[in-house]
Parts: structure tokens; sequence; C-alpha cells
């Protein structure tokens, strides 16, 4: 009996992992994007395999806990080499239920981003509604490369999620396998697992390859399919100048939008909006948004804004419960400089301003001036750089492209309900009567 209690306890302690600093990860592997004739959705080229594997999971649900365990389970079970990256409350959640050690970071400070994650991530998963992905693209805010985003709808809308939970081994293998064909062609000379340098000490230090995949290719021409969604690039500034934005002193990138609003003032604002340094008008309502296309189907649409394409490039200046009736929403180009300032004529003397729906900390004072400005995503050399790069389906054969993006044309039908007829519950799927 002994013996069985002590090799028990053994067992537990085997099992149990600490949770380690990323720093001690491998810095990242970086993919490229690249063209496909005719088409509008990129494809997911990776030159080694993805090594750091970034999950975040809605919060509060125990139901996505669960999944979240059978993910990463499955992640290191079935690929070698792979590291698992938790946000700090999860990593502290079920680092205890997992036979494997996970990695976090340290909470960002005010108005900041974790440090190092950015240059350790991979690739990032989500395990939750468009929240979870907005709180995801909030940890790359101040950076300009974000790491490819696979998300898993498992929330209450989820118009951005593009995957279903169930998916999720031929999803992540489509991803992990995106440009593997050209390493294939040369497999032959790679060394195997046995021949590399290996050492106890750091396991990190093995060097990873495509021979460590070997019989798990999806064949040719497949790679994953990128939709890569602009961002604005967002800097506030006090009346002397002075960034609160940025505790690092550089723009913070929004995947939806940056919002001026009243806050707990019982009182409307007033704005004044400056385009291209030039004078707009002087907008007196509950707030002002400014959106990407991506936030056209958030907050700037409940607020009588105008649907836009993500690959349309644009600002969209949509004033919210705005005085004035003829105060209409604007589509402008994503070079346009935009301008907000809180004028002096304001009864409150601050406005609450929001980023991806976190708060600035200290609000817009009297003078203070948000400016936005769109994100360039591609090079004068042709390279795609920037934006939040998105796994969506990727669909081979004739009409492709209609059914690629049949995921952005489906999620209004299915999830907005675009044009959906009164009284008429009996509408099919092409639009027309029955």
């Amino acid at each position: 009996m002994k013996h069985l209690s002590w090799s028990r306890r053994f067992s537990s302690t085997a099992r149990r992992r600490t949770i380690k600093p990323i720093i001690l990860l491998p810095d990242r592997t970086k993919p490229s994007f690249l063209d496909r004739p005719d088409a509008a959705l990129l494809s997911l080229q990776w030159p080694s395999p993805p090594r750091n594997i970034l999950i975040t999971k809605k919060k509060r649900t125990p139901g996505i806990t669960d999944a979240l365990i059978e993910y990463a389970t499955h992640l290191s079970n079935t690929y070698p080499g792979l590291n698992i990256i938790l946000e700090p409350d999860s990593a502290a959640e079920i680092h205890d239920t997992l036979p494997f050690p996970v990695y976090t970071y340290e909470p960002a400070p005010p108005n900041g981003t974790p440090q190092h994650l950015a240059d350790k991530t991979d690739l990032v998963c989500t395990l939750g509604g468009d929240g979870t992905i907005l709180r995801a693209s909030s940890l790359f805010s101040h950076a300009t490369a974000v790491p490819p985003v696979l998300s898993f709808a498992m929330g209450t809308i989820g118009f951005l999620g593009e995957w279903k939970f169930r998916e999720y081994k031929r999803a992540f293998r489509e991803v992990y396998m995106s440009g593997a064909t050209d390493a294939y062609a040369n497999q032959l000379q790679l060394p195997d697992r046995a021949d590399l340098p290996s050492s106890s000490d750091d396991p990190l230090d093995i060097p990873l390859s495509y021979a460590d995949i070997r019989g798990k290719a999806m064949g040719s021409n497949r790679t994953a399919r990128v939709l890569l969604r602009n961002r604005l690039k967002v800097g506030v500034f006090g009346p002397d100048g002075t960034r609160i934005n940025s505790s690092v002193d550089q723009d913070t990138y929004a995947l939806n939008e940056v919002i001026v609003h009243r806050g707990a003032s019982p009182h409307l604002k007033i704005v004044d909006v400056f385009v291209r340094g030039r004078f707009l008008t002087e907008g007196v309502a509950d707030g002002m948004i400014i959106s990407s296309p991506t936030g056209s189907t958030a907050y700037s649409l409940s607020s009588g804004g105008s649907i836009v394409h993500p690959l349309v490039p644009s600002l969209l200046l949509t004033p919210i419960c705005p005085r004035s009736l003829s105060f209409r929403p604007l589509v402008l180009p994503a070079n346009t400089p935009i301008t907000l300032r809180l004028g002096e004529k304001n009864r409150g003397r601050e406005a609450e301003v929001s980023i991806d729906g976190k708060r600035i900390s200290g609000g817009m004072g009297v003078g203070m001036q948000v400016r936005v400005l769109g994100e360039h995503v591609k090079t004068d050399t042709g390279e795609w750089v920037g934006g939040v790069p998105s796994i969506v389906r990727g669909t081979d054969g004739i009409g492709m492209e209609l059914k690629e993006e049949d995921h952005w044309v489906g999620g209004l039908n299915a999830l907005l309900k675009y044009n959906y007829p009164f009284g008429d519950q009996d509408h099919s799927e092409s639009g027309g009567r029955a």
C-alpha cells in the first residue's frame, strides 16, 4: 500500500507542470501572404512549421474551458515541438490538468500590450465570439505585424468567426501545413528527428522541419486562405500634444473602431471633426465612431452606418444619436486622416475614448484630439504587411472565388438577417420566394 501511495504521488507530480514565461520561447516564425491569380483572398505560406501557438478563449464560460483543454491537448499530442501560450488567467486555471508545460506573459500596463508576445507568437487561435477575436487583436495593438488568426465561433453571434469548433482538427491541419508543398519537394534531404541535435537542458533549441510531419501533407496547391483585415491607426493626444494612448509613444491599432462618447455624462458632446486637416463640422451627438470595414457591422451599424466589405480600404465616420437629422454617416478613403477634437462648448468637460472596447485611461478633456488613419497593408514592392490576417475557408474547383466570398455574404444573411422579409418565414437561400 505504501508503494502504491508513493507511486500515485509521483505520477501526480510528474503530471503537474509549472507555467513558464514566453521569453523562453524561440522567436516568432513569420509567414508570407501571397497573391493568387484572379482571387481576392491571399495564400498563407510558412517558411517552416509554426511552433508557438497562442490560444485565447471567452471568459467565464465552463464549456469553452473544456474545449480549450481538448484543443490544447490535441495540438500537443499531434504536432511535434509545439508550444502552447495561454492568457495569464487561463494558464492559472487549467495548467494543472495538462501533461505538458504552458507559457504565458505578464499582464499589460495601462494603455499597453504584453511584453514579448508579438515577438514570440506564430499563430493565434480564438475560442469564443467576436469579442474574443477583438481581445486577441488588442494584444497586438502596438505591433505592425499580427500573427495569423484562426477563429472558432463559440460565442453569441460569431460574425467574424469562420470555423465551428468541431472542425478544429481539420482547420488547424490546413493552417499548419500551409506552404508545406515546397518543403516536401526536397523531403529526402531533410534530416530525421534522431539526427537532429538535442539538449535535455533546453529542448526548445531542437530545430524543427517539415520532416517532423512527413506523410501528413494535404496535397499540392492546398494553402490556407487569408482575409487581410485593415486596421485603424489611432493616436490620442492632450492639448499640449502629449500622447496618452500608449506608454511607448506610438499609435494604437484598432481592428473594429475608435469611439468618442459621452460615457456616464447626461449631456450631448460637441466634437469638432477635421478631414485631411480641414474643418468639416461641429458634431453635437452622444458620440462619434470611426470604424474600419470590419467594424462596419458592429457599433457603427447599430448607429446607422453603412455595411462595407472588409476588402474595401476605407474609413467610416458615424455619429451616435446626433442632434441634427442631416448629420449622416460618411465613408472615406483609408488614407484620409480624420481628427476628432472635444470643443470648448461642452457642458460636460470630459468624454470617454474607447479603442476596440477598451477604455483609454484618463478619458478625453477639452482640447484633446483623437487622430485616425487607415493602416497601410501593402508596400510599394507589393509585399503584404500589417492588418489582421484572418484564416477563412479555402475551396478548390469551379466557382472557387464565389465560394470563398460566401463566408461574408452568408454572415449577412444568416447572422445579420440582411433585408429579411417581414412576415415571410418561407424564404429560400437564393433570396427568392418559395
